[in-house]
């Protein structure tokens, strides 16, 4: 089977992907890489073929920052590269409309890889579930209105697509996360999947990591880390005011990963280190417990790492991960007001042995999970549903596991 992966390219959607791939790789299947450029040499790692967005059309349709904007071009650039590819089926991420509409056009299979939690309507229940940010009722609406109107923009209004009931979800969508982390009575739709983690990333270059090692020891003072990833702000407000005075002084040093928030401004006395790496999973090792805004990929590896958390949310799918967290007892939310200081905060989780407890318990549930093999078991599936004759065809893909 010849299999076009096509997620966003930033590392947390890229990567788990690549993890599937990988694994639909070992088991023969011939899989390639719609990426944009910058992508190139971490798929290249990743020992999978990789063609450019950019020479399909596709400039700035695989970006996060611009995915609502930009999905006619994403649909025609992943049209244009599975043709060139002959795919068979595609493989992409959440919020990826093009991908869900040239599924649609080419008439192949499309698997979407999920976030940590469902972001949209459950099947039933989760009625009592409280709301940090936005509500999955308003969450869901403007999704399939923005679906919808992606479909218009590239011609398909009016065309009839198998998943009338919910298209945004393809013919599965794959969760990273686990059961405790949906509210207790939710019921998910059919073909939402959990497949754990996909834990994968690109490894630190030689001597890389040891540099960090390094720095931390001759300007921390012996402190214990506390990795902080953060992520887009949506408005929100800066954590940099209040990092600047809980790493000065203060019991901790930080090691700060600014992924895709935009103007950090560490101060000059503050116990912090700014960078910008590929990786995470050796930050996390290193630290006592990890700060961030609540997106999947720093929350996922410090689960599996069993660090307890202090999130501090803003838009998109963080305040529901971070409710989720927060009611699994794994998390801390950070309620961002004066009167709470950041630095006991952080001590305080420091030094919770029932949030560690947890967190190690739930990390252990999702390290025994195969996601690699779970995921490319759904992918074959779902290949083979698309397969049967048109009258089992509906039958067939929507059966549970």
């Amino acid at each position: 089977m010849k299999i076009l992966l096509c997620p966003l390219s930033d590392g947390g959607y890229l990567y788990p992907a690549l993890a599937a791939g990988r694994e639909l790789r070992r088991r023969g299947h011939h899989v390639s890489v719609l990426a944009r450029s910058s992508a190139g040499p971490v798929v290249a790692e990743a020992g999978l073929p990789c063609a450019v967005a950019e020479a399909f059309g596709g400039h700035r349709a695989f970006s996060a920052t611009w995915w609502g904007k930009t999905g006619a071009a994403q649909y025609r650039a992943i049209l244009r590269a599975a043709r060139a590819a002959r795919a068979d089926l595609l493989v992409t991420s959440v919020l990826c409309n093009g991908a869900l509409l040239a599924a649609e056009t080419l008439d192949v299979p499309v698997v979407v890889v999920g976030l940590s939690v469902h972001l949209w309507d459950y099947r039933s229940g989760g009625d009592g579930e409280p709301h940090l940010g936005r509500t999955r009722e308003s969450r869901t609406r403007d999704s399939l209105e923005l679906h919808a109107a992606t479909r218009e923009e590239v011609g398909l209004a009016g065309r009839a697509s198998r998943w009338e009931d919910d298209p945004l979800l393809g013919d599965a969508l794959l969760l990273r996360g686990d059961r405790a982390l949906e509210y207790p009575d939710a019921e998910l739709p059919e073909r939402v999947r959990y497949v754990g983690p996909l834990a994968w990333e690109p490894a630190p270059e030689q001597g890389e990591w040891e540099a960090v090692e390094d720095h931390l020891e001759r300007t921390g003072t012996g402190k214990p880390v506390v990795y902080v990833h953060l992520g887009r702000f949506f408005g929100g407000r800066t954590l940099w005011p209040r990092l600047n005075e809980a790493f000065t002084g203060g019991p901790f040093q930080a090691v700060v990963e600014q992924g895709r928030s935009t103007d950090p401004r560490p101060a000059p006395e503050a116990d912090i280190l700014l960078v910008r790496k590929p990786w995470m999973g050796p930050f996390v090792d290193a630290a006592d417990l990890v700060l961030a805004n609540g997106t999947s990929a720093p929350v996922l590896s410090a689960l599996l790492r069993g660090r307890p958390l202090v999130l501090s949310p803003n838009g998109s799918e963080q305040p529901l991960l971070t409710g989720a967290c927060v009611r699994a007892g794994v998390a801390v939310r950070d309620p961002k007001t004066p009167s709470v200081d950041l630095s006991a905060l952080l001590e305080c989780v420091s030094r919770d042995e029932g949030l560690r407890t947890r967190a190690r318990a739930l990390g252990d549930r999702l390290a025994a999970v195969d996601g690699a093999a779970r995921a490319a078991d759904i992918v074959e599936r779902a290949a083979q549903a698309s397969a049967t004759p048109k009258e089992n065809h509906e039958y067939a893909i929507s059966r549970p596991r």
